[in-house]
């Protein structure tokens, strides 16, 4: 009992922002845009076009709903087997979102970052990447990690060979903060190499909803899901607990 009400009382208990500073680390698996354009017979395309407008919107609620670090899934590693027009126009959009979005993140106290491998990235994207993140270096009201050629079995062995001192601390460390909440849309069930470490102990919520119809009362949903968790990080509960869905639904 008493081990269990220490492990309690250092949990975020997520509150509208206007009460407490954003604590919440949230990363989502932006999952469902080409099934999306499919099934209304567009090109795959237009569902990553789509997407991106979700993006904005879902940026512009976090903050409101206590995220004080949004994680989002953008292009993994393994997404360079995909047909390389797609690849191409997916680089394009992230381009024309860093441009079109990077003044309004500073405007907002947004800080704008960028995680996983750039060496395989186009220069003039980098350079968009450079830009943005130096424009919104100084936010506070949110963290927004963008996770690009991104694995995160890649990122736990590259963080291993620098870390002088190997630990779990310097590890966690160099990885970079603890998920509290893992959402996926899409219907799908699975990590898919996504900020592995990271998420240990994160709670997990899909929706079959598909992220270009995935908006901020979706969003406020999966919150509210993960405040009525139970977050004991192996302790014991003083009490039964009830057992919750992972769906959203």
């Amino acid at each position: 009992m008493a081990i269990y009400s220490a492990l309690q009382s250092t949990l975020h208990e997520v509150e509208p922002a206007g009460n407490r500073t954003p604590t919440l680390h949230a990363g989502i698996i932006m999952d469902g845009n080409g099934r999306w354009a499919l099934g209304r017979g567009l090109p795959r395309i237009a569902g990553h076009r789509a997407g991106v407008e979700t993006v904005s919107r879902i940026v512009e609620a976090a903050p409101n709903l206590g995220i004080g670090i949004l994680t989002l899934f953008a292009f993994s590693s393994d997404n360079w087997l995909r047909p390389p027009v797609e690849v191409g126009e997916l680089m394009k959009l992230l381009e024309m979102y860093l441009a079109k979005e990077a003044r309004r993140c500073a405007e907002n106290g947004i800080r704008l970052e960028m995680i996983g491998r750039r060496d395989r990235l186009d220069r003039t994207l980098c350079a968009a990447i450079a830009r943005a993140e130096a424009a919104t270096a100084t936010g506070t009201r949110l963290h927004l990690r963008i996770a690009v050629d991104y694995s995160a079995r890649d990122a736990i062995l590259r963080a291993a060979r620098a870390v002088k001192d190997l630990s779990r601390e310097s590890l966690g460390s160099a990885l970079g903060p603890s998920v509290d909440l893992l959402i996926r849309t899409g219907g799908e069930r699975r990590l898919s190499d996504f900020l592995l470490w990271e998420c240990a102990y994160a709670e997990l919520v899909f929706s079959r909803t598909m992220w270009p119809d995935f908006g901020p009362d979706d969003l406020a949903a999966a919150v509210r899901e993960f405040r009525g968790r139970d977050r004991r990080f192996g302790a014991v509960p003083p009490a039964p607990v009830r057992l919750r869905e992972a769906w959203l639904e």
